[in-house]
């Protein structure tokens, strides 16, 4: 039933959005409907801004392209009113456009942010969590959206309903000091996380007390790119209000046994840091306090959420080889890294994604 609630979702949805994208290929592939549509903007004094087309291979697209759509609202009433195009949209029908493009924002938001070259695999679980969290609420808003938020939801669980039983997903997000152990769904998996981090605690001990003593410098690790502020996003407000209420849950710690398992007792007592902060940064920093949870964390905070990154590493290395006949795979590499690493960081500057 729940299948062909989300089938018949989308087949609705679709017929929709070939509605828009018809709208929006009109004035695409019609320069003088365009110079026509700008035309009216400035009549209305509407801030100049094209019409998005959708990408079939990026679902990101298909919001951008309401966004468009909804900003020149005014502008394509006015040109429906003196011209002919392929589809108007009723009062109703914009009213829904504005709900789809609001619960379709967090889904773009998180895309975003788990694509960011800083993004790890502790970001996992609370996106989902937040998400879930998203959908489930009801508001006066929803009417006419309900059925779609519905949909959406189950489409969720049903594909990340397992994630906090991953353990690459369940430990790095208890060794990031801006989660750790506050966006698990319940004790269960909560408590199930904290033992698998024990044994890996206990296994990492046991390899570095065998391993022969070296006289290395450990130095504080540069900053790299912060994660995304609250500020502006459609879903901070849940980060801190789920945030607030496993604080208020939250009892005294159990007592843990003395050793390297006592850094996860101290490391839990801590204070969470604000979610922009790099986690990676944060246990360069304070490695002489948790040594061995210091290398467990870089162990599964090293594990990137998507293959953005690595795809971009792979168009950057096509920009740089292929204007360059006689380069030698050698200085490629080195060109590579100064572009994707060290340049920026040398000079202070944040990368464009």
């Amino acid at each position: 039933m729940a299948l062909a609630l989300l089938l018949n979702v989308i087949n609705s949805f679709s017929l929709y959005v070939d509605m828009i994208k018809k709208i929006v290929g009109h004035f695409k592939h019609s320069p003088l409907a365009y110079s026509r549509l700008e035309d009216l903007q400035d009549e209305l004094k509407i801030t100049p801004k094209r019409l998005q087309q959708d990408v079939q291979t990026r679902w990101s697209s298909t919001r951008r392209m309401i966004d468009s759509l909804l900003h020149q609202k005014w502008a394509l009433h006015a040109s429906s009113s003196e011209y002919n195009l392929p589809g108007i949209l009723t009062g109703n029908q914009w009213g829904l456009l504005e709900k789809t493009s609001k619960v379709l924002a967090p889904f773009q938001e998180l895309t975003t942010n788990v694509s960011a070259a800083s993004a790890t695999a502790a970001d996992v679980i609370p996106s989902v969590h937040v998400l879930i969290r998203f959908l489930s609420k009801e508001s006066e808003d929803d009417q006419g959206i309900q059925t779609m938020k519905a949909a959406l939801l189950d489409a969720v669980r049903r594909r990340f309903g397992d994630v906090e039983s991953e353990p690459l997903y369940a430990l790095a997000t208890l060794l990031d000091p801006g989660y750790k152990d506050k966006y698990f769904t319940n004790a269960h998996t909560s408590g199930h996380a904290k033992e698998a981090l024990k044994a890996e605690v206990v296994k990492t001990e046991e390899a570095l007390e065998t391993r022969p003593p070296c006289d290395e410098t450990v130095s504080e690790p540069a900053e790299k790119t912060p994660r995304t502020e609250d500020a502006g996003s459609s879903l901070g407000s849940i980060f801190h209000e789920t945030l607030e209420e496993n604080r208020a849950a939250a009892g005294p710690s159990e007592h843990i046994t003395p050793g390297a398992l006592l850094e996860i007792e101290s490391y839990f007592s801590k204070a969470l840091l604000e979610r922009k902060n790099n986690p990676l940064h944060y246990w360069g920093v304070n490695r002489a306090p948790f040594p061995t949870l210091a290398t467990t964390a870089a162990e599964f905070l090293c594990a990137p959420c998507t293959s953005v990154e690595s795809e971009r590493l792979f168009n950057t290395a096509s920009l740089i080889v292929e204007t360059r006949s006689r380069l030698t795979a050698e200085h490629a590499e080195m060109l590579i890294f100064l572009e994707k690493e060290n340049l920026h960081s040398m000079l202070g500057l944040q990368k464009v994604e």
